[in-house]
């Protein structure tokens, strides 16, 4: 899957996207409002400008026209923009409106507040002008073009018309991300691409299962006269309804969201380039299903690249034999994503064999430690040298398929080896959480936990609970 030869004109509302970091310490004396300590900003391009870094980051290429306000805002904007090599910037400035731009205050993974600087004032002619201008410049080098409406002002009737119009008339696809609930306004689009609430808006109907969403979509299809509407259904995944032919709907893989922020401009991005390099409109929708897959996982407004894409459509193709068992290469590939988005992560071990009150205890307080916790389960062979020929009871795959249902797990790997040290040393979790009855020196790989700057945390246990007390009483029957 090679998108390095497509070129997608994106066309839509451009914003700045700023995320600002902080610690809430205290309530400030003034209201009763949270008194955020800043630590960190970054900035990245919104709006139309996310669609084209999800274009570039899946190996495409991107021209980006918009509008922005000559201001320190649309500095910054094309500062982030130079620094995506393949994205070429047609932005043009305007005195009569600020830059979009959203920002958003972060603390403890959470959003606190968000705030817009933006112009409701309609956009002018003059403006509408120089935005088909800057069309017009660029059109011929598109293969495929998007039109990302946000509702801010550049997706008017005019520069619509006119996009669409010119496309149309050079056989380039358009994929429209729709925002007015009255999609003639997109008349002759190639593929409108709205989410359930903008479908039932645009539509006046219910879409609750998939018989209302192909009812819905072939109503505003045929109004809108598009090839197409791909609708987006969050944890329902999708539904392609063609003009000609059946409508296919794929569900979403289930997964840990982080944040759907930006899952639409990752769709139509996906969308736009596969068509663009001769997919079928149903191969290109598993695709950007996938990549929507990706970017959920993800904090803030982010893009996914094409390894990340292709690794998800392996793991949508894998059985499901067991998908509560990661692997190491997937447990420290799932670790790492927890940590790039700021998170605790805490590990403990043992062979949990029959699941006693006693191991709920332990869980539960190791989870109270970490934002997310892993659990590690000796494989069969190593629980029968270490318990005996006669252990495990439950096997390995019964045994992750328990752990991975109590609510205090996030996930469940296993080793092979006596002890934990080496999955400890290639996971390297920031808690280490092991039973109080342990002593400090004798917890297995706690050295190299706090060597990294991580903790050890001795929970206390429920007394009189054990699995080899309980198989006593078993065989005791």
């Amino acid at each position: 899957m090679d998108f390095s030869r497509i070129t997608v004109l994106c066309v839509g509302d451009v914003m700045l996207d700023r995320f600002v970091y902080g610690d809430m310490e205290r309530i400030s004396p003034e209201a009763p409002v949270p008194v955020l300590l800043l630590n960190k900003r970054t900035e990245m391009p919104g709006g139309a400008g996310n669609v084209a870094s999800n274009v570039i980051s899946l190996g495409g290429r991107a021209i980006l026209i918009g509008l922005v306000g000559e201001d320190d805002a649309a500095i910054t904007l094309r500062d982030t923009l130079r620094l995506r090599a393949q994205v070429s910037e047609m932005l043009v400035p305007t005195p009569r409106r600020p830059t979009i731009c959203k920002t958003r205050f972060i603390a403890a993974h959470q959003q606190v507040v968000r705030a817009d600087e933006e112009s409701r004032l309609p956009l002018q002619a003059d403006e509408a002008e120089l935005l088909c201008q800057a069309i017009d410049a660029r059109l011929e080098e598109a293969d495929v073009v998007i039109l990302s409406d946000y509702g801010k002002g550049v997706c008017d009737q005019m520069v619509v018309h006119h996009l669409i119009g010119e496309a149309r008339l050079r056989d380039i696809p358009v994929f429209v991300d729709p925002k007015t609930p009255d999609f003639r306004h997109y008349r002759g689009a190639t593929c409108i691409t709205p989410n359930a609430k903008e479908l039932a808006a645009a539509s006046g109907m219910p879409v609750s299962d998939n018989a209302s969403v192909e009812a819905a979509a072939r109503k505003v299809m045929a109004r809108a006269e598009a090839d197409a509407i791909l609708a987006t259904r969050s944890e329902k995944g999708m539904m392609l309804v063609p003009a000609e032919g059946e409508a296919i709907a794929v569900p979403a893989r289930a997964r840990e969201v982080f944040d759907v922020s930006g899952a639409g401009d990752t769709v139509i991005a996906t969308m736009a380039l596969a068509v663009g390099s001769g997919m079928a409109f149903d191969q290109a929708m598993r695709i950007a299903n996938a990549a929507a897959g990706v970017v959920v996982a993800k904090l803030g407004t982010a893009t996914a690249d094409i390894g990340e894409v292709m690794r998800e459509l392996q793991a949508q193709d894998e059985p499901e034999e067991a998908p509560h068992l990661l692997t190491l290469t997937q447990a420290k590939r799932q670790v790492a994503d927890w940590k790039a988005h700021g998170l605790t992560v805490g590990f403990t071990n043992g062979c949990f064999d029959i699941i006693h009150p006693g191991h709920i205890s332990l869980l539960a307080a190791a989870r109270s430690a970490c934002d997310r916790l892993i659990v590690a389960l000796n494989d069969d062979a190593s629980v029968r040298r270490l318990k005996g020929e006669t252990r495990p009871v439950n096997t390995l795959a019964s045994r992750a398929a328990v752990m991975a249902a109590i609510r205090s797990v996030d996930a469940v790997a296993a080793f092979s080896e006596d002890t934990p040290l080496e999955i400890i040393r290639e996971l390297m979790p920031d808690v280490l959480i092991k039973g109080s009855d342990y002593r400090p020196e004798d917890v297995v790989g706690a050295a190299e936990v706090i060597a990294a700057g991580g903790r050890l945390v001795l929970a206390d246990l429920r007394d009189g609970h054990s699995t080899t007390a309980t198989i006593g009483r078993i065989q005791g029957l």
